[in-house]
Order: C-alpha cells, then sequence, then structure tokens
C-alpha cells in the first residue's frame, strides 16, 4: 500500500456518472478506496433546510426558454459542505485512499486545493452533453428538472484536469479502467 494517501476527485454535473464510476473503479484498484458522496453530506442537512435560506434555496428560472434550477446556499449548508472537504481531509490524513464524488462550485474549488495538498490527488472531469444529462435527471426521477442546465457552465469551469472521461458513449467501468490506467491505481 501506498504511505500517502491517494485521492480520485471525480467532478462532474449532477447525473453525469460519478457515483457509478466510483462504484466501478473501487472493484478494480489493487488498494481499497472508499468512496466519498457529495449527496451523503447533502441528506445529513435537516429536511426543514431544503428551500430554506439558511440551508439551500433552488429557483427555477428560463434559460434559452428552458428551465435552469439556481442554487443557492446558506451558513448551513456553507457549513456543511466545509465539513465535508475538512472530513475528507482528515479520512485522506489516517491513510485512506479516496474516491470523491462532488460537484465544484465557488470556494470548494480553491479550499479542496489547500487541504489536500498532502495528498496525492488525481482530478478527474466527468462530462457528458447536457441532452444526455438532462436525459438521465429525467430518468432518475430524484433530480429538478433544470439543474443540470445550471450546473452544466459552471461545473468545469477554470478548472485543469488530470484526466477527463466522457459517459455518454462509454460504460462506468470502461471509465474506470481509464481512470486506474492512467494513475496506476
Amino acid at each position: 500500500m501506498s504511505t500517502v494517501a491517494r485521492i480520485v476527485l471525480l467532478n462532474g454535473v449532477g447525473s453525469s456518472g460519478k457515483s457509478s464510476i466510483a462504484k466501478a473503479l473501487q472493484a478494480i484498484t489493487a488498494d481499497p478506496f472508499l468512496h466519498v458522496q457529495m449527496d451523503t453530506f447533502l441528506e445529513m442537512i435537516p429536511e426543514r433546510y431544503q428551500d430554506h435560506p439558511d440551508g439551500l434555496t433552488f429557483a427555477t428560472v428560463r434559460n434559452r426558454g428552458k428551465p435552469s434550477v439556481v442554487i443557492t446556499t446558506g451558513p448551513v449548508a456553507d457549513r456543511a459542505f466545509r465539513g465535508m472537504r475538512h472530513a475528507i481531509a482528515a479520512m485522506a490524513a489516517q491513510g485512506n485512499n479516496l474516491i470523491v464524488d462532488d460537484v465544484l462550485l465557488g470556494p470548494g474549488k480553491a479550499e479542496y486545493a489547500e487541504l489536500l495538498s498532502a495528498f496525492k490527488v488525481f482530478l478527474v472531469g466527468v462530462f457528458a452533453p447536457l441532452a444526455v444529462l438532462e436525459a438521465r435527471g429525467r430518468q432518475r426521477g430524484d433530480r429538478l428538472i433544470g439543474l443540470a442546465r445550471w450546473q452544466f457552465d459552471r461545473v468545469h469551469k477554470d478548472m485543469t484536469y488530470d484526466l477527463e472521461v466522457d459517459t455518454s458513449g462509454v460504460s462506468p467501468m470502461e471509465c474506470a479502467g481509464l481512470i486506474k490506467q492512467a494513475f496506476r491505481l
């Protein structure tokens, strides 16, 4: 096993396939990798803070005639997300290899860079065309219609990746294989 924790940070729009890739990657890496999901931390926020200014608010606006869900975070959600980033660093500090699936927006990008600087981090951009993301969101049934549209131009903005994968034409296992090979996992 490696002495310095390795972190595969999957960044992409909701429904891009991050969780499926993470599960596939866990199945094929030589060393164990724990899967840390942003959604787990979202679920920790009390329900009464969903669509509440102190938690998360969701406002549907029109973008080129189609719905786009704007997300705003308040202090409760901000603390939860900061806590998630610090928890990831704490897990890695204990020698745990991690696969993190996240939707990087705002201050999270810089905070990750600072918190994870002592570890070997592989930043992977998970892409798919907007039409594919919106179709997946509708199929799942647990996503707000328009969420992918709002995230689409924001999530990958100003990002430099060690690897990019497009999930529209390959399976999660194929993406996992590319990641494993690229980073010798």
